[in-house]
């Protein structure tokens, strides 16, 4: 078979690919197996394209490799410090717990009773996002709720305040925009677990997480409508991707509740399990999302969820 030569400046853009690959906390010892080893760097020049594709694959293997046996294990779950005070202490209304392994769980509401969102609440539904983002020891992120539902929406008090007040209501409806936009642009996975009422400020974080998780007994409700309000938040960006125009337009204009059965039928949730499995069903994924290559989860989350920056206004 003829030898192809390697494309001129082939060894400069491996020393650049390189750097960058240490530049994103990739090891920056890579050692080739024995096979790629063998193909002196004098011979680069006459390599064929298999050899090439052989070298890289060996490359990656390696460093994929180096990375799980050098993964500094003892400082996951440990939130990232400033004079000594959590990046999270200042949340009020969310319960923030860190596990092993850079899982971070976020639980809203309290054991039983619904998870509704008054004034603070709303805001740091919003914010919690950015936080997950910058902490480092973060990989990825559970959103659940902790009472008899996933969420139930704002409270009596900052409903009837978005009611009568403008300033109120000019800034609600800012956060709600940060939601949508804090979650899509957390470079963290987020996975969700919903069981029972799963509406408000709460659903627009489940439905947007990157696996959305549903138990049967979920009851899925975007309710804008029916308040006299457009579902022009996370709704018109994500459900017709996810479930089509028809049904999307269905739920979202008749403000119909729909099971976590229903959900997964028609592409709303990625996973339905029994009603006490949803939050053991989001940590093993997360579990297995925290032991994948952080750099290939990420971005690919990045690149797919330009479709819904696409969608949005």
């Amino acid at each position: 078979m003829a030898r192809a030569a390697a494309p001129t400046g082939m060894g400069e853009a491996r020393r650049d690919d390189a750097a960058r690959m240490r530049a994103a906390g990739d090891p920056p010892d890579v050692t080739p197996s024995p096979d790629a080893a063998a193909l002196s760097e004098s011979s680069e020049a006459t390599l064929t394209p298999e050899q090439w594709l052989r070298r890289i694959i060996d490359a990656l293997r390696s460093a994929r490799k180096s990375t799980l046996l050098t993964r500094p294990q003892e400082n996951f779950g440990s939130v990232a410090q400033e004079d000594g005070v959590s990046r999270y202490d200042h949340y009020k209304t969310l319960v923030i717990r860190t596990h092993p392994e850079g899982v971070i769980e976020v639980v809203m509401g309290g054991p039983g009773k619904f998870a509704t969102a008054d004034h603070t609440g709303h805001n740091e539904l919003a914010m919690i996002w950015r936080d997950i983002s910058d902490d480092p020891d973060a990989r990825v992120a559970i959103l659940r709720g902790a009472g008899k539902g996933f969420s139930a929406g704002g409270d009596f008090n900052l409903v009837t305040e978005m009611a009568t007040d403008f300033k109120v209501h000019r800034r609600v409806w800012k956060e709600a925009r940060d939601l949508v936009y804090n979650v899509i642009n957390c470079d963290k996975p987020i996975v969700s677990a919903m069981h029972g009422p799963a509406v408000g400020a709460g659903l627009v974080a489940g439905l947007l997480a990157d696996i959305p998780i549903a138990a049967k007994n979920a009851r899925i409700v975007d309710g804008h409508t029916r308040l006299g309000v457009a579902a022009g938040d996370h709704a018109t960006i994500i459900w017709p991707l996810l479930c089509g125009m028809a049904k999307a337009k269905y739920y979202l204009m008749l403000c119909e509740a729909m099971s976590g059965e229903e959900a997964e039928r028609i592409g709303l949730v990625a996973l339905c399990v029994d009603e006490d499995k949803p939050v053991e069903k989001a940590f093993e994924v997360a579990n297995k999302l925290a032991a994948g290559s952080q750099t290939a989860i990420r971005w690919t989350k990045y690149a797919l969820n330009n479709w819904l920056r696409m969608m949005g206004p």
